[in-house]
């Protein structure tokens, strides 16, 4: 149960970036989790590669990089990484289980390692062909005595140390790819704005366009309709003085009828010839009357206010948007 709780601890004491035990000192990143200074370093400095090194004569700007364990954004200002707090508990948790452990990371899985062809030798060194891990006797008699080898640690500490990096490089590739992301997600934002804009333009210029034709339609129907009145004026005008000869003589066809029925001769002519009546002078001065007042031909068409739009309708068909700036 000690052993279980030692190594639960063990890997909570792990660095994300080089996968080892912490290194003094020990940074906390404002998501709370932690890192050690160098791996922090490694990393801001691969997202940040034109940021100034500490101890630089320029003042330095500030920078960013994602945190290895939960991708959270870490803003540094002009410090860099050494503006970061340094987690003094977990550097104490580190002290106390170095002193209550006298073997070192993973030593108690190497210990039970042992060569699957000699089962009493353990496995301590690297052959380099096979790339695969192997202990003495396989060197000197077995499998891989033709091949070349190396220590084990040193083949180990080598291996972690490019997938430290590499996880270094994959962490600001991840961190770079984010920020175009982020950098094209501002382009859509803006693409949209500036669409909303133009489509806003648009409208209020095709807008412009119906104003003028309403205003331009208005000009032409009160056009229209000034000669409509004066024709129509003028004609009810020849109407009402047509009407008035036409009922002065339907009076005088009356007075003249009667008269006619008038059986005395005498009293005909002297009814006919009266100084008020005089019929047969108003009858032949009423016939004398012209008929000539009347609208020539043709003057009730309007068709010369028709208007051809065609070319207009074909130039609003035409209407597209301007290449040059």
């Amino acid at each position: 149960a000690e052993a279980r709780s030692m190594e639960s601890l063990e890997k909570q004491l792990i660095c994300p970036i080089c996968l080892e035990m912490f290194t003094k000192p020990v940074v906390i990143l404002p998501c709370q989790h932690n890192l050690c200074r160098k791996c922090a370093n490694d990393v801001f400095q691969a997202s940040n590669p034109l940021w100034q090194s500490r101890g630089s004569s320029a003042v330095p700007s500030g920078g960013r990089f994602r945190c290895p364990s939960c991708r959270h954004e870490v803003v540094l200002d002009r410090h860099g990484v050494y503006g970061l707090q340094r987690n003094l508990l977990v550097e104490n948790i580190i002290d106390i289980y170095k002193q209550e452990s006298a073997r070192p990371l993973h030593a108690k899985a190497e210990q039970h390692l042992m060569c699957e062809e000699h089962e009493d030798e353990r496995i301590n060194i690297y052959c380099l062909r096979c790339e695969a891990p192997t202990c003495s006797l396989c060197k000197v008699f077995g499998a891989h005595k033709d091949c070349e080898v190396a220590p084990l640690p040193a083949v180990y500490q080598r291996q972690k140390s490019e997938l430290s990096d590499g996880i270094a490089m994959l962490v600001a590739g991840n961190d770079r790819i984010q920020a175009i992301i982020t950098q094209m997600e501002e382009i859509c934002h803006t693409i949209e704005e500036n669409g909303r804009r133009q489509k806003q333009h648009l409208g209020l210029r095709f807008d412009s366009l119906c104003s003028i034709l309403e205003e331009r339609k208005k000009e032409l129907l009160q056009s229209i309709a000034r000669e409509q009145e004066a024709k129509v004026q003028r004609v009810r005008g020849l109407i009402r003085q047509y009407g008035d000869h036409l009922e002065a003589s339907s009076k005088l066809v009356e007075s003249a009828i009667q008269a006619m029925e008038e059986p005395q001769m005498a009293l005909y002519l002297q009814v006919s010839a009266s100084p008020g009546l005089h019929l047969p002078f108003r009858i032949t001065d009423m016939s004398k009357v012209s008929m000539s007042s009347r609208p020539e031909p043709g003057y009730e068409n309007m068709d010369h206010f028709s208007i051809n739009v065609d070319y207009v309708a074909e130039m609003l068909r035409t209407i597209e948007f301007q290449t040059g700036a």
